[in-house]
């Protein structure tokens, strides 16, 4: 479910973010005593109805207050604080890696030693890669506090925006386990992580391509200078699906089919230039080839593990006039071909 709020007519449609993290987000400023109001008052959170919506802007705003305040970038949810700068050195340590499974296992190695309550690995195994996030010791709170909660829904974000800002692309995680029962913000789940979300697991794990761990690193010390500016709160604006740009596009694209649109055909139904189209879209932190990857991608799982359409057909009608070239497409989406994926996934259910 797409979350959009327009603040008045002819402004800008906003990405928001559910009131159930903002109350996360909170919980460790709140044990320790401390009064949040100040802090709601100058990213301008309004918390009184609890079915409120914020900007993600103002979100990610309260996100670098709250770290601020703390000295803490783990939002005092943990035995052990995360000092100021912690972000900026796990990028640090990360961006010199040549691929992104080496600056995973490095970001692995870096949070162990500054976030020693929670244990991060990355496996790798028939086509598939796991995160997987487990507790070294005990979170405080119950297994649904929203501490907790917010502990684990952090820090996956916090890796899955810095793997795809590493990558230059987004990563789409084709399912994640959470420890811990549905949350009542689990609508945003589809947005921010995956609509493939279970429950009640022993520990989070979100499995993705294990061919995507082979990307190189395409960013540089340039580029991280202009990332770390509001940073780390501003990960959580990037790499999201329902920003207005991506969401446009995207979908000049699904009503184009099986007809592929250009970036110069798109821009001129936006009544944009192309240069202005593919800037705003490199500000939303995507691009024109990796929306219209990600819309054949997420349509030919769909069809594929939903209906029983040829494989000709699905490949006929999301543009491919060859189906071999289908056929390459979806092994380097998947790591396998499209008939072993139906058959894969036909037998898990």
């Amino acid at each position: 479910m797409l979350r959009r709020t327009n603040q008045k007519a002819g402004t800008r449609t906003q990405a928001t973010v559910a009131m159930g993290f903002v109350n996360g987000m909170l919980a460790g400023l709140v044990r320790q005593g401390l009064d949040p109001a100040p802090l709601l008052t100058a990213a301008e959170v309004d918390t009184a109805d609890t079915a409120n919506r914020i900007p993600v802007e103002n979100y990610a705003a309260l996100y670098n207050l709250i770290n601020r305040e703390l000295d803490d970038e783990g939002f005092g949810l943990f035995a052990q604080p995360m000092r100021l700068g912690s972000f900026e050195f796990l990028c640090r340590s990360t961006i010199s890696a040549s691929t992104l499974a080496e600056a995973l296992q490095r970001a692995c190695r870096f949070l162990r030693i500054v976030l020693p309550d929670m244990a991060v690995e990355v496996r790798r195994e028939k086509g598939l890669a796991e995160l997987v996030i487990s507790e070294r010791r005990p979170l405080a709170g119950r297994i649904d506090s929203p501490s907790r909660v917010f502990a684990f829904e952090w820090l996956l974000r916090l890796l899955h925006g810095l793997a795809c800002w590493l990558a230059g692309r987004g990563l789409a995680l084709d399912s994640v386990s959470f420890p811990y029962p549905q949350p009542a913000h689990v609508d945003d789940y589809a947005l921010i992580f995956t609509e493939h979300s279970t429950f009640n697991a022993q520990q989070l794990t979100a499995t993705l391509n294990a061919n995507l761990l082979d990307l190189p690193i395409r960013r540089d010390e340039a580029a991280l200078t202009t990332f770390l500016d509001g940073a780390p709160g501003k990960i959580t604006t990037l790499y999201r699906r329902d920003r207005e740009m991506v969401i446009r596009v995207r979908d000049l694209l699904r009503a184009a089919l099986p007809d592929s649109l250009s970036l110069e055909e798109v821009a001129d139904q936006l009544h944009l230039s192309p240069r202005t189209t593919h800037r705003r879209l490199e500000e939303e932190g995507s691009s024109f080839r990796g929306i219209k990857d990600a819309l054949r991608r997420d349509m030919a799982l769909a069809r594929l593990t939903k209906t029983r359409d040829p494989i000709s057909q699905v490949a006929a009608d999301l543009g491919y006039a060859d189906t071999s070239a289908f056929y390459r497409a979806f092994v380097e989406w998947t790591g396998m071909a499209p008939v072993h994926y139906r058959q894969f996934w036909s037998g898990k259910t």
